[in-house]
């Protein structure tokens, strides 16, 4: 009888591939050892290999988010470590929806990164999106109106400052929605500080201002 080896599966960003127990054992090693690594797909017995798979490491690129401003000052974006988010906080109100899709984990004076693992504060993150999003869905309509579409949201955990900024187009929100803001995000901000067990903390939310068509 044949011998037929071990068989693993790796699946990065959607691409599964299933490769030798053997083959598993040398990827781990390279990726250890920070080494290139090709994956050989298709039948083993093949001639030629159908395709290959080309683990590459390359140099830290600095320049991510090149020309991305804040929405709330028009601070530059560029080189902070920031978060897609695919699933986040989304609330309808008035015809209108209010969508979470990014934060910024931003740098302090010292210019250290204020978060060792941004995973760490996703509680937090999401407890404080949620209130955001509810306080404003009252105010959907007229925020659109006015052309305050996207939305940035800056909160800052630290010993000696706890506190937020809103803003959009590179201005502050005006007065008239601070009050439900204040209501919403100051216990949850406040919640925050307690638990954190490292600082400071300077996170972005970004959030958009969409039609509701379902």
């Amino acid at each position: 009888m044949p011998y037929e080896p071990e068989e693993s599966s790796v699946v990065i960003y959607g691409v599964m591939v299933q490769i030798t127990a053997e083959n598993m054992d040398s990827l781990r090693q390279a990726l250890r050892e920070m080494k290139d690594f090709t994956i050989t797909c298709g039948k083993a017995d093949a001639e030629d290999p159908q395709e290959q798979i080309h683990i590459q490491w390359v140099d830290d690129d600095k320049k991510v988010n090149k020309g991305v401003v804040s929405p709330i000052d028009g601070k530059s974006m560029e080189s902070i470590t920031n978060v897609k988010i695919f699933h986040g906080s989304e609330y309808k109100a008035n015809g209108k929806v209010i969508r979470w899709t990014e934060v910024f984990f931003l740098e302090n004076d010292d210019q250290h990164n204020c978060l060792s693992d941004p995973a760490d504060h996703s509680r937090l993150t999401e407890h404080v999106a949620k209130a955001f999003c509810l306080a404003l869905c009252p105010h959907l309509k007229l925020l659109k109106e006015d052309g305050m579409t996207k939305l940035g949201l800056r909160v800052t955990l630290d010993s000696d400052q706890v506190g937020y900024q809103a803003g959009s187009n590179g201005q502050p929100l005006p007065s008239q929605y601070m009050n439900d803001l204040d209501s919403a995000l100051v216990p949850v901000i406040h919640g925050g500080a307690c638990q954190l067990s490292e600082g400071p903390v300077v996170m972005e939310l970004i959030f958009y201002i969409l039609e509701n068509i379902a």
